[in-house]
């Protein structure tokens, strides 16, 4: 099926709404999920069943439970199908839970994306774009985050493995001339979130009057990103499969570009919002105050994220527009009417 794209964790928050762009593309989706139970299955498998059910070209979609570390299944999945391109969005996420659970990362995240490679070296795709993090600039504290920064003080091992992805696919692409492009998200949100994300926790206990805790005692700023910015991004790389970038220079090699085909790319809002300042938004839409609970800064976090988006915006015409209050009062909508509140 050379013309159909590969979607790794379809069921995921940010899988199921590229797979919706796909589908009102007229693209044919394959899509892939282990229905993994970090967080609430039915979830999942709700963001499915929309799609599926409710999308003018749901027929367009076809969906496979598979574990991406089973190397064998992966493999066969790739001579069987024969995709045209891949987006990979399946991993184990998580900041926290990789302090507690440090072996899922390396399954979820490192064998499952090697077997990626592997079935993109033996059956050749147009393009390789994968999900990478702002998590990997860890002990950096150069703001706004480029690209053109070095990524080697990772404080946290889920951000490590996701650096160790962006590096898997420079030498794959280097060796095997593989188009791949790395997008480092940044605190993506939005209607289907996930329920480990602070949007989802906060308007979840402000609803049921219960106590919220903030982290830093509320001194984060995130580069909060609207999930349809994210999408439109990274659709848009898609359509570009990443070249070899002829000014390269061995002698002072840039980190987000290569002499093979190779692309990093920061994709966010370009606009950090203060921890606090996102909790009143909440607040204000939902109509309730939050009961906060001040909390000291936690093991593997970052205080601030802001990205630089200008390579995006530059390359691709990437623009961002979501309105932070939109975003939220979009978000809390779907939570109500999911939830029936």
């Amino acid at each position: 099926m050379p013309n159909t794209v590969l979607l790794t964790g379809s069921a995921g928050f940010i899988g199921a709404h590229t797979a919706s762009a796909l589908l009102s593309r007229g693209e044919s989706v394959l899509g892939v999920d282990n229905f993994n139970p970090y967080y609430d299955v039915g979830l999942k498998r709700a963001r499915l069943q929309a799609l599926t059910g409710e999308h003018a070209n749901a027929h367009l979609y076809r969906h496979i439970d598979l574990d991406l570390a089973d190397t064998a299944a992966v493999a066969d999945l790739f001579a069987r199908e024969r995709p045209g391109s891949v987006i990979h969005l399946a991993a184990q996420a998580g900041v926290r839970h990789s302090l507690t659970a440090p072996h899922d990362y390396i399954s979820a995240n490192l064998s499952a994306f090697l077997n990626i490679l592997e079935g993109a070296r033996a059956h050749p795709v147009s393009h390789l774009v994968f999900a990478s993090t702002s998590s990997v600039y860890g002990g950096n504290r150069q703001m706004p985050y480029s690209v053109t920064h070095g990524a080697d003080h990772p404080v946290s091992l889920y951000a490590a493995t996701k650096r160790s992805n962006e590096l898997m696919a420079h030498t794959y692409s280097h060796l095997f001339q593989i188009p791949t492009t790395g997008l480092r998200f940044f605190t993506v949100y939005g209607p289907w979130g996930r329920p480990d994300m602070s949007p989802f926790l906060f308007t979840r206990r402000i609803l049921n009057g219960e106590t919220i805790d903030v982290f830093n005692e509320g001194h984060h700023k995130r580069d909060f990103t609207y999930v349809d910015d994210i999408v439109e991004g990274v659709l848009r790389v898609h359509d570009r499969p990443a070249t070899a970038d002829a000014s390269f220079s061995a002698l002072a090699p840039k980190p987000n570009t290569a002499d093979a085909p190779y692309r990093l790319y920061n994709i966010g809002s370009n606009r950090p919002v203060g921890l606090l300042d996102y909790i009143e938004t909440i607040e204000r839409v939902i109509g309730k105050p939050a009961h906060k609970n001040l909390l000291p800064m936690q093991p593997g976090d970052v205080e601030d994220t802001y990205a630089d988006v200008s390579e995006l915006v530059n390359e691709f015409g990437y623009q961002p527009s979501t309105r932070l209050e939109d975003g939220i009062r979009a978000f809390v909508r779907w939570y109500r009417s999911y939830y029936d509140q």
